[in-house]
Formats: C-alpha cells, structure tokens, sequence
C-alpha cells in the first residue's frame, strides 16, 4: 500500500481524543490518527457494499485488505450479503428454464 501526505485541518477536541488514546495504547499521534481515519473508511466502506454501491472484492480493494476480511467485517457488523431466499428459488427457475 502506498501513501503519501496530505495537509489536514483537524479540530482540536479530536487532536486531544489522539493523544489520549496514543498515552493509553503507548504509541505516537499519528499512528492513533491514522488508526482512527481507517476505521472511518471501514464504515464507509461497509455502509457502500451494504447499498450495494460496491462490491465487496472492490471494498477489499480500498481497505487494501483480503475479501476474506471484509467479509468477516460485514458479517460482524449485521450486514446480510449474498442473495436471500427469493433470490435463490428465482435463480434456480431460470436455470431450470434454460435446459
């Protein structure tokens, strides 16, 4: 994954929330910062597959993660994918019908 920098405005209550959290977890600013931007995009992310507005190879893309992972991230959320049972019996009339 690349990354490059980026000029940014962040308002000072969440500054202070990202050097709080960076004391308790004994780590830098940025990290948490950054910690905090990708939890963010999950959401995001998450929130798109479940309007299906993308695919979940596509959010696996983006989150630079596995469709694996993405899976399990969904799931873990209450996000139903895949087709439901109406979707299953019409997909198994129309393939009876093409034989």
């Amino acid at each position: 994954m690349s990354s490059r920098s980026y000029p940014l405005r962040i308002p000072d209550n969440l500054i202070e929330l990202a050097e709080a959290r960076a004391k308790e977890e004994r780590t830098d600013r940025a990290t948490v910062l950054r910690q905090l931007l990708y939890a963010g995009a999950e959401d995001y992310v998450v929130e798109l597959v479940k309007q299906d507005r993308i695919s979940i190879s596509r959010a696996a893309e983006l989150l630079d993660s596995s469709v694996h992972r993405v899976q399990r991230l969904i799931r873990e959320r209450g996000v139903e994918t895949g087709s439901n049972l109406e979707e299953y019996e019409r997909s198994v009339r129309v393939a009876r019908e093409l034989l």
